[in-house]
């Protein structure tokens, strides 16, 4: 089992075929996840492409996630929470200005994912919209969100299957509100 400390990243290749268990080995803790196609890394995940084809804001188990160029990237096999965001945007350096208020330094998905991406010569302004696993987006009637914390207990995992060889980036996510006010670590397991 690989750790992701609190508020950091890792990135990796991944095989058609092989597994990917990302587990919340403490609870209410998010991560983010893109994909890119580790033949051509203009190929990468989609929220919109995942969302058209899956018929679902909430993507989970028996769902894919999609490329792109309209490809199926990774399966779902396995969800025990159930509650996935992909909706929102990485947080970055501009979300603690914007949304907390906050002009200081503070470390961000964004820059966790592009940091560790660097190896494969993926850029900051290639990194999309992220899978945000164990993330409690709520939408009211009226369209309006709010980050809840996640309902991810300890030992919570999400199962997934590379439909291609990928190349992948994870989180143990650095925005406050995202996981109940505090940080944790994210495992990974590769099958």
């Amino acid at each position: 089992m690989e750790i992701i400390k609190k508020q950091t990243g890792a990135a990796f290749t991944l095989k058609k075929g092989q597994k990917l268990k990302v587990v919340d080995p403490q609870g209410e803790q998010v991560s983010d996840m893109v994909l890119f196609n580790a033949e051509d890394t203009r190929e990468k995940i989609s929220s919109g492409k995942t969302l058209d084809f899956e018929e679902n804001i909430l993507i989970t188990k028996g769902n894919f996630l999609w490329s792109n160029r309209s490809r199926k990237m990774m399966e779902i096999l396995e969800d025990t929470n159930g509650r996935n965001d992909f909706l929102l945007a990485p947080c970055s350096p501009e979300t603690f200005q914007i949304m907390y208020n906050n002009p200081e330094y503070h470390p961000s998905c964004f820059e966790n994912l592009y940091t560790n991406l660097e190896k494969f010569n993926i850029q900051p302004d290639d990194v999309p919209t992220a899978f945000n696993i164990f993330m409690n987006v709520q939408f009211a009637a009226d369209g309006k969100l709010s980050v809840e914390p996640p309902l991810s207990k300890a030992g919570d995992y999400v199962l997934f299957e590379a439909q291609m060889d990928l190349i992948v980036a994870l989180t143990a996510c650095s925005a406050e509100d995202s996981n109940g006010g505090s940080f944790k670590p994210i495992h990974y397991e590769i099958f």
